[in-house]
């Protein structure tokens, strides 16, 4: 049998992947946000939330349910999500080069950046790490350009040789920095979720 329908198989069976199926979620990795959001106490009704590299659209599904109506959801991907995030605004842009004003449109602020954002991937550990160390520095400029004071960040990153430098890079503008790995992330994975909370504007 194939790697490739090993795979298949394999994702069938994933007991993360059945279950987002069955409560009408777009991707397993809600359970991820899940996971870290009863950890952080990462929203609260009617907040701002900017959601970077969104598809397929579950981390928007289960902030919506967390903020309610009032709140508002915008995400950014390189090409327009398959599903549908009730009220979200989808920026259909690449994120090392969008601007934040593009983002922020006629908000003020955000109160919560949330990145899942990973490379595609090479099978190179270094290079992959390399590239993941990329996107989250990237998206952790956004934050900072885009945050409300007292705002949240939760970003992905692969541990690599850069992973305290960008951990010291979230204590220097957040009251507190904390490293994760939900129990949904696959056992393989090298990924690490870090989140900023408190945000200081200088």
């Amino acid at each position: 049998m194939s790697r490739h329908k090993l795979a298949d198989r394999s994702i069938r069976r994933d007991r993360f992947h059945q279950k987002a199926k069955r409560e009408g979620f777009l991707a397993r990795a809600v359970y991820k946000l899940e996971e870290l959001d009863q950890r952080f106490a990462i929203f609260a009704p009617g907040q701002r939330v900017l959601d970077l590299g969104c598809a397929p659209g579950s981390w928007l599904q289960y902030a919506r349910g967390k903020v309610g109506e009032r709140g508002v959801l915008v995400g950014l991907d390189r090409a327009p999500l398959r599903g549908d995030v009730a009220g979200a605004r989808i920026v259909v842009g690449d994120v090392m080069t969008i601007d934040p004003a593009e983002l922020r449109g006629e908000l003020p602020a955000f109160d919560v950046v949330l990145s899942d954002m990973a490379p595609d991937t090479s099978g190179v550990r270094s290079l992959d790490q390399a590239r993941s160390e990329a996107l989250f520095e990237r998206a952790l400029e956004l934050a900072i350009a885009l945050l409300a004071p007292g705002g949240t960040f939760v970003g992905k990153l692969f541990q690599g040789p850069d992973f305290k430098k960008l951990l010291d890079a979230v204590r220097a503008r957040f009251a507190t920095a904390k490293t994760a790995k939900p129990e949904s992330s696959r056992q393989i994975s090298i990924e690490q979720y870090i989140v900023g909370t408190g945000f200081s504007p200088r």
